[in-house]
């Protein structure tokens, strides 16, 4: 299952599970409630580790970028240059928007 799949699934066990548990301290049944706060924290846990592991990814497109830019920069080839930013920016993106 990649990354976003795991965050969303995440965030939809979350969802699951306050209702779960919501709905347990409304009719006074302790157990559904517990179940329901696990729930909620298994999905934290689950789309916590997903943004980690996208944080990482984007840090290792960052610095590719990075080191790519430089060499194209230092063998004055611009194609190369502006491939290593491009993708020095998008590892950027991908590490911000997982925060």
């Amino acid at each position: 299952m990649s990354n976003q799949s795991n965050k969303a699934e995440g965030v939809a066990q979350q969802v699951g599970g306050k209702i779960k548990g919501a709905i347990g301290k409304v009719i006074g049944n302790e157990q559904m409630e517990a179940e329901g706060k696990a729930k909620a924290l298994e999905g934290e846990a689950r789309e916590k580790s997903a943004k980690g592991a996208e944080r990482v990814k984007g840090k290792i497109e960052k610095v590719v970028g990075a080191v790519k830019n430089r060499i194209g920069h230092v063998i004055d080839d611009e194609k190369m240059a502006a491939e290593g930013k491009a993708t020095e920016l998008k590892g950027e993106k991908r590490e911000n928007s997982n925060r």
